[in-house]
């Protein structure tokens, strides 16, 4: 096994487990639990390599008080990383404890077995020792070696299989599980009203008849917020101040109209991704073609909107200390940021999460924690819990960047692509909490001398991250050349958002490939086979093809199929789509077949939940939604104006598992962007018209085919 960079990070053993409770293991992954099922195949690691029954496994959620510090809860990797670190940390633990026995017995690690947690010796049986009886304090309170001897596949007994999801009881029985359920002694509630823009500043406070039960009127700058002892007072009263706001606000929104023209016409960060010149291959193209896609802002558009806790105390010297319960993605950076931000020591705060509704990348949740401190602070020793708007969530909240991929290919003679060069124009995607240095956090920006926040920075132009993410292609292709242009402006916030870039790229490449193919004459699978050399690739597409039947799609008029693959980030899990839809000038999507693989799989089904959830939302994002605004704000800020793809029109999905030994991969997002190349290729070939401007709309779909 190579070593966890996870464990490398957090190495003491003891900050991962805990034998404390007899008969129960806790374990303390620092990846969070928001609905992915993560916690459910990490309990299967642990009690893999621990060889205890998976019922005897509890999951402690992450606190920045007790739990390793694994950074941000995104990009796929929670099962490597965190999967990777406790498998190694167990497996260790495991033989300290067979050590500790040994020692008692007086004999030969190697000689001894366990089984759920009790310990036999070879030729003696039971011992009377166990886990639990072992377990004395500064047993695991020791380094973890850089590697040690995990079990091999071939003997998985409780990983590799499907378990029954441990975050899933409380939540089908309504159990009060989720943060905006959480009640503390003493709670009050706090609103903030936000300004008209994202350019505006507060003027004046006119006068505002509040109802009873608040508490404080909070203003700093530009933020304003409300305490009161009821949240119904809270919303009230902030609705009455918000009237009697008065407001300077500004025009700094690019005309809707012109996004692709906005973005290709701002100041930007040129890179090269990947330079690959090939002359002799560049010699013999015969046909070249070029085309544009587009991708517009999209919003996180979670069931329910951010909430956050946070009580500010002092201690007995009198410095500050603060408590948040958030249902952010990184605890800690959370934790580093907000420190920053007030002045204060990182470790006079403590974060502590607690699950809320879906989050798939940096949505507002951090913001609302900070909204909750700045207002706790004006009332110490209370926790004040705040709950964003339905409004403030779609119109304030970080968005996915808008964003423009512009592509040429040659193919020479035989109809093989000899020369490709891609482009990608975007905001930034790493604008996360303490990215660059800077909090980016929304109350803060707000106070008096506090900064705009920062256009968002982009990461390393690999092809694996920002908005380079899958803008290599997978083919093989001789003379290859693929740049990033990173906006230097940002009117509208932007930062994580499911896939990042890959989104874009991948339908971009894979609608490409589809026009190319059709030049060449070659069947769009066929084609795609013809220019791959990995087996693993391959081997998802021939099987994507087999059980959709590609080979003999019916051909009704109005009814198209599409295909499209992509491996995730160039380096990881591989997928590969079929779509169905039945379209003219609007879009059903009836089908969609995806086979997956994600290397040795610790849950199957949990893959297959990630999968289709994955697909369902890119189909959201490639047929309904895009966030609209004029030029002061958003505009899109409910569910009418900001539509999602709704239960009546959801297609069926089938996934199909690939088989593979190689180490396992994140499942979270690697189907993000294969559905919506799949999904745009289907509709053009049921309309006959390529549409390359996301959603897929009436709208796109006329406007297309006029211009054709």
């Amino acid at each position: 096994m190579t070593p966890s960079p996870s464990l490398a990070a957090n190495p003491e053993l003891g900050r991962w487990l805990d034998f404390g409770r007899p008969g129960r293991v806790t374990i303390r992954p620092g990846k969070v639990e928001y609905g992915q099922g993560v916690w459910t195949a990490l309990a299967q690691i642990a009690a893999e390599e621990l060889d205890v029954a998976l019922d005897r496994i509890e999951v402690a959620p992450v606190s920045t008080d007790t739990s390793p510090d694994e950074g941000v809860t995104s990009g796929s990797r929670s099962i490597e990383d965190s999967g990777g670190a406790l498998r190694q940390a167990c497996a260790q633990a495991r033989a300290a404890f067979l050590a500790a026995a040994a020692a008692k017995l007086d004999t030969d690690p190697a000689t001894l077995t366990v089984r759920d947690g009790e310990i036999s010796a070879a030729g003696r049986g039971g011992t009377g020792l166990s886990y639990w009886t072992l377990d004395e304090p500064g047993l695991l309170d020791r380094a973890a070696a850089e590697v040690a001897a995990a079990k091999p596949a071939s003997q998985w007994s409780v990983a590799g299989r499907s378990a029954p999801r441990i975050d899933l009881p409380g939540k089908a029985t309504g159990q009060p599980r989720f943060l905006h359920d959480l009640v503390l002694p003493g709670m009050v509630f706090g609103r903030v009203i936000r300004p008209p823009g994202p350019a505006a500043t507060l003027d004046d406070v006119g006068p505002a008849d509040l109802p009873d039960g608040v508490l404080a009127v909070v203003r700093d700058g530009s933020f304003l917020g409300v305490l009161a002892s009821r949240d119904r007072a809270a919303v009230t009263a902030a609705a009455r101040l918000a009237g009697a706001a008065r407001w300077t606000v500004r025009e700094s929104l690019p005309d809707e109209r012109d996004l692709k023209g906005f973005l290709l016409g701002q100041p930007t960060e040129d890179q090269p991704v990947t330079e690959r010149p090939d002359p002799a291959a560049a010699a013999q193209v015969r046909t070249t073609l070029r085309a544009e896609f587009t991708r517009p802002f999209i919003a996180h558009a979670s069931m329910a909107p951010s909430c956050a806790i946070a009580r500010w105390d002092s201690d007995p010297g009198g410095a500050p200390r603060v408590t948040v319960w958030t249902h952010s993605q990184g605890p800690f950076p959370l934790r580093r940021a907000l420190a920053a931000g007030l002045g204060l020591d990182p470790a006079q705060l403590t974060v502590h999460h607690v699950e809320g509704a879906g989050v798939y990348g940096h949505n507002a949740s951090d913001d609302a924690a900070a909204d909750a401190v700045l207002l706790a602070r004006q009332l110490p020793g209370r926790p004040v819990r705040v709950l964003w708007s339905r409004e403030d969530e779609l119109g304030w909240g970080p968005v996915g960047p808008a964003m423009v991929a512009r592509l040429s290919a040659g193919l020479d003679e035989s109809g093989r692509i000899q020369a490709w060069r891609q482009d990608v124009w975007s905001n930034g995607f790493l604008g996360r909490p303490g990215i660059g240095g800077e909090p980016r956090l929304l109350g803060l920006s707000h106070l008096a001398g506090g900064a705009p926040i920062p256009a968002a920075p982009d990461g390393l132009p690999s092809g694996a991250m920002g908005a380079t993410r899958n803008a290599v292609p997978a083919y093989h292709i001789p003379d290859l050349a693929v740049t990033r242009h990173r906006l230097l402006t940002m009117p509208i916030r932007t930062s994580s958002l499911r896939s990042l870039g890959a989104f874009l790229n991948v339908f971009a490449i894979e609608s490409f490939m589809d026009e190319l193919a059709a030049v060449a004459g070659a069947d769009p699978a066929a084609f795609r086979l013809a220019h791959l050399t990995d087996p693993r690739a391959r081997r998802v597409i021939e099987e994507v093809a087999g059980f959709a039947g590609w080979a003999g799609r019916a051909r009704d008029e109005g009814t198209g199929f599409g295909l499209a693959f992509a491996r995730y980030k160039g380096t990881s899990g591989y997928c590969a789509a079929v779509a169905e839809v039945a379209a003219d000038t609007s879009v059903t999507l009836r089908r969609l077949w995806l086979a997956v693989d994600v290397g040795r799989v610790i849950s199957p089904d949990g893959v297959r939940n990630q999968v289709e959830g994955g697909a369902l939302q890119s189909a959201s994002w490639a047929l309904r939604e895009q966030v609209r605004f004029d030029r002061t704000r958003i505009t899109s800020v409910t569910w009418d104006s900001y539509p999602i793809l709704r239960f009546t029109e959801m297609p069926e999905v089938a996934v199909r598992i690939v088989a593979s030994d190689e180490p396992e991969t994140g499942a979270g997002e690697l189907a993000q962007g294969p559905v919506a190349g799949a999904i745009g290729n289907a509709v053009a070939d049921a309309v006959g018209v390529r549409v390359r401007d996301l959603p897929l709309t009436t709208e796109q779909i006329t406007r297309a085919i006029e211009q054709s």
